[in-house]
């Protein structure tokens, strides 16, 4: 696996190439000379555990023969100051998903996930405790 980053300005902005081509724009806080021109890289790393973990459950229900009609998911986290560092502490996904589905295989499916398909989790792990929460709608 491989991405590149390319600066943009003279600043924090960069565009993010992945290995399908897909841009990313990345950028620092306004605090710090930013321009708000992109996600934070922190924030990125919350990005990819929703996304990681959003394609494991949609694969286990699809499996189970569950119809999804809406699904969102909303990652907080609280950070701690390591060292020099702001590392993640806590991290709560949100999962909000409709449809005719059942309570139990949905809570299975995300537990699966977060426990043990989604790599994102397993590294976050190392620093942070992650919990979730689910509204079915």
């Amino acid at each position: 696996m491989e991405v590149n980053l390319t600066r943009v300005d003279q600043d924090y902005h960069f565009v993010a190439t992945g290995s399908a081509g897909v841009e990313l724009h990345l950028d620092g806080a306004p605090e710090i000379g930013g321009h708000n021109a992109g996600a934070r890289p922190m924030e990125m790393l919350l990005m990819g555990l929703g996304g990681c973990s959003a394609i494991d459950v949609i694969q286990i229900l699809k499996k189970q023969r569950q119809q999804i009609s809406t699904f969102d998911i909303k990652v907080s986290a609280d950070r701690v100051k390591v060292g020099e560092c702001s590392l993640f502490g806590t991290i709560n996904v949100h999962f909000k998903l409709g449809g005719p589905l059942d309570e139990g295989k949905v809570h299975k499916a995300i537990q699966l996930s977060l426990d043990k398909y989604c790599s994102v989790a397993m590294v976050l792990y190392k620093t942070a405790e992650i919990t979730y929460t689910l509204e079915l709608v």
